[in-house]
């Protein structure tokens, strides 16, 4: 890890927008050299879902806005499919900068470092104190490890709604108040990244979609 890559330090009290501002100059670690711009998360501060990927690809670095690439098209189909209001939602990344590697005049996708998720995991834990979710969605494995478990395997823990308390909110909770039905209780589920489904061979697409849909009416269902 370079002396660069340390944890960001976002401001307190500033709300979204306030937040969006200040990591639109981070360099907590080194990926914003030759990217575009800070991708940061977006949606109403109402939102009862937080949607979370791994980072910024190509077309979302150029716009500076998060799943609006072909992942983001899918993602709003599979909502639209199983039943969530996109306007209930707020989409994220664990890490805020597209990391890539330059192959002539493309940018291909490379997975983001442990270290790059520790330097972010800043921004996405104020963003989860602004909005206090009832439901946070893991998209892929790279968010699910990063906020579930190391171990957390996609394939075989998908689709399963797990009490949770996001990170940097655990002193905001009342400890004399254990009802699991209080108001504060977060419940996470981790499924298939989008791109993951787009990625996979034809004859097997259709089933992979489905299973997405499927896993996100468990969300539907819990915010009914």
């Amino acid at each position: 890890m370079s002396e660069e890559n340390v944890p960001a330090q976002p401001p307190s009290g500033v709300g979204l927008d306030g937040l969006r501002a200040a990591a639109a100059g981070c360099t907590a670690c080194e990926l914003w050299q030759g990217t575009t711009q800070t991708v940061f998360g977006e949606g109403p501060p109402t939102a009862r879902i937080v949607f979370v990927g791994e980072q910024p690809g190509d077309q979302e670095d150029r716009k500076g806005e998060p799943f609006v690439g072909p992942a983001g098209r899918l993602l709003d189909k599979a909502l639209g499919d199983a039943g969530i209001d996109r306007r209930d939602a707020y989409v994220t990344n664990a890490v805020k900068h597209f990391r890539f590697t330059q192959k002539g005049k493309r940018r291909i996708h490379q997975t983001p470092g442990p270290e790059h998720l520790r330097a972010c995991r800043p921004w996405l834990e104020a963003e989860f104190a602004v909005l206090q979710p009832e439901v946070v969605v893991c998209l892929g494995a790279t968010a699910a490890k990063a906020l579930i478990s190391p171990s957390f395997r996609i394939t075989k823990d998908r689709g399963r709604l797990v009490p949770w308390t996001p990170p940097g909110t655990e002193a905001a909770a009342d400890p004399a108040d254990d009802d699991e039905d209080a108001p504060h209780q977060t419940w996470m589920l981790a499924t298939t990244h989008p791109s993951a489904i787009l990625r996979t061979p034809d004859e097997a697409r259709d089933a992979a979609y489905d299973a997405l849909v499927a896993d996100l009416r468990v969300v539907a269902h819990a915010l009914a």
